[in-house]
């Protein structure tokens, strides 16, 4: 069963593959796979059918496939073994056979469904295509112009789809308005409804801090300065933490840059939130109390099996290390991955009087 469509329609999968990487086979098969169910769907049939399209020529055959069976049920999907051997000698019992079928008006079924097919899988290579290609781009940040912003999620517009910034991952103190443009990092990339790839995209996220500071330090993006980690209350202050094993390389300078210059840069990006860049030491005592910055610590007790640690600030230091509702101590904390308990000059030595006053009683008993 050829005809000129068909003819064509080879000559437009090869262009496919060509033009747009969708491999030939694939489509043949997939249109074999729909022409089988377009025939069951036409001619209202119950046979077990094969549908096969030469790849060169176009030219469609329709079988009817059956078993071979010593006594035959169903004439519709079974043929008894000496029928069968009239058309191969070798037959046998549990074999199949197959018999060419040329069903009426069936080429002009076959062109209408190859092309459902075709459109088809044009629509799914283009979504896989770019799910390939923002999957890649996982963990780094992208720009889009704001499409939707009512108050809820926010859809940005990234070229070839949607990015979808939910609430919790915008900044708070941020007001996104229709046509802003805004940068976003990627949080993830996922097959949506009907396959369609979607984008998550997050400006709270701490990583995007992380990248930013990438963008901004050229030492960081080679290597010579290391994130350890990074703290954050979106919109309102950040702490990154920074390492580097060159001597010669102030990595805290190295962010903050001359005249402040580096870090405006990423303050001005998110807005004026407040970022305080932090070197990081193996030491946890000294990591600790520079994770408390700005306030100045006194000293550190640690207990490494808790990973906990006492720290102890000047009477007029302590409002600053624990910071507006407890904001300084909370990212510290969570900088530092160490339970931290801060108390004043004054609250320290009460516990030591009232520690040994408790001691003397029990003494005294």
């Amino acid at each position: 069963m050829k005809s000129i469509e068909t003819k064509e329609l080879i000559t437009a999968i090869e262009e496919l593959e060509k033009e747009r990487g969708i491999n030939k086979e694939y489509l043949l098969e997939s249109l074999e796979t729909a022409l089988i169910t377009a025939y069951k769907r036409n001619f209202d049939s119950a046979e077990n059918v094969k549908v096969t399209m030469d790849s060169s020529t176009g030219d469609i055959k329709v079988y009817s496939v059956k078993e071979i069976v010593d006594e035959v049920e169903d004439e519709t999907l079974q043929i008894s073994l000496e029928e069968a051997k009239k058309k191969n000698k070798e037959a046998k019992v549990g074999d199949t056979v197959e018999f060419e079928i040329i069903p009426r008006d069936f080429g002009r079924i076959a062109a209408q469904t190859a092309k459902q097919v075709i459109v088809q899988k044009i629509r799914e290579a283009e979504r896989n295509m770019v799910f390939t290609e923002y999957n890649d781009r996982k963990g780094e940040i992208v720009s889009g112009i704001v499409q939707k912003a009512d108050g809820g999620t926010v859809v940005l517009d990234l070229g070839r789809l949607e990015g979808i910034m939910l609430v919790k991952d915008q900044i708070p103190t941020e007001e996104y308005r229709v046509n802003d443009k805004v940068r976003a990092y990627v949080v993830s990339v996922e097959k949506g409804i009907k396959g369609a790839p979607q984008v998550l995209v997050s400006r709270s996220n701490p990583d995007f801090v992380r990248k930013l500071f990438e963008f901004e330090i050229p030492e960081i993006y080679e290597g010579l300065i290391e994130i350890k980690n990074v703290a954050r209350d979106a919109g309102s202050r950040s702490k990154v933490a920074v390492y580097s094993t060159n001597e010669n390389i102030d990595p805290v300078g190295s962010c903050v840059g001359q005249k402040g210059i580096r870090i405006q840069n990423i303050i001005n990006e998110l807005k004026g939130e407040k970022i305080d860049v932090i070197e990081w030491n193996e030491d946890p005592a000294i990591f600790i109390s520079a994770a408390l910055l700005p306030a100045q610590v006194m000293a550190v007790d640690i207990k490494e099996e808790e990973r906990f640690a006492q720290v102890i600030v000047s009477d007029d230091q302590l409002s600053l290390a624990i910071g507006k509702a407890g904001q300084n101590a909370r990212l510290a904390a969570r900088l530092t991955n160490w339970k931290i308990d801060i108390k004043s000059e004054s609250q320290f030595r009460e516990l030591l009087e009232k520690q040994k006053d408790e001691q003397t009683v029990e003494g005294n008993e």
